[in-house]
């Protein structure tokens, strides 16, 4: 998951909509970005526009919210969320995704599209949203992720150093949670 830094009142004209089939190559090519050049997510071969069609589409079939951003007339950015994990006792479960377009990083992009997804969320059968949040390897540092993620609610609830190896960089994984329903 990647994420911006500032608040989201910086963007000149933002808005949050449904991800639509037409927007696969754009979330492809915004996500291909992250696959190739960072550590921000494990995935090593970029996913094919086809593969974010049919991701759009599962969303919308599940009732789960799939949103892009759209900044000055462009999608700059997504977010949605999976099942957690396949297994039934997790089924009000999810985790979250988010990544913005380097060119619209810091204009509030990253916190306008959790609080969307987290909205989309509430009134579901959802119950915990969980965060998996790349960061280099023994860093104490907070990434920008961590960051966004602690602003809108979210604890953490664990590291598991050194999971990863991508870009010749060890990585850690950070989980974060949110509670949906703390009174509930």
């Amino acid at each position: 998951m990647a994420a911006d830094r500032s608040s989201p009142s910086t963007a000149t004209s933002l808005s949050l909509r449904p991800a639509e089939a037409g927007d696969a190559e754009r979330v492809g090519a915004i996500f291909a970005g992250y696959v190739l050049h960072s550590i921000a997510t494990f995935v090593e071969t970029p996913p094919t526009d086809e593969m974010w069609r049919e991701r759009i589409a599962e969303a919308r079939s599940a009732g789960l919210p799939f949103l892009v951003a759209v900044v000055d007339g462009a999608v700059e950015g997504f977010a949605h969320v999976t099942r957690f994990r396949p297994h039934a006792a997790y089924r009000y479960t999810v985790e979250d995704s988010i990544y913005i377009a380097p060119e619209a990083s810091g204009r509030g992009v990253g916190s306008r599209l959790l609080a969307g997804v987290l909205d989309g969320l509430r009134g579901t059968e959802v119950r915990q949203v969980v965060a998996v949040i790349a960061a280099l390897a023994g860093s104490q540092h907070d990434t920008p992720s961590i960051v966004l993620h602690r602003r809108l609610g979210f604890v953490e609830v664990g590291r598991m150093p050194s999971v990863g190896y991508k870009n010749g960089q060890w990585a850690d994984t950070v989980l974060m949670q949110a509670d949906l329903r703390p009174d509930g």
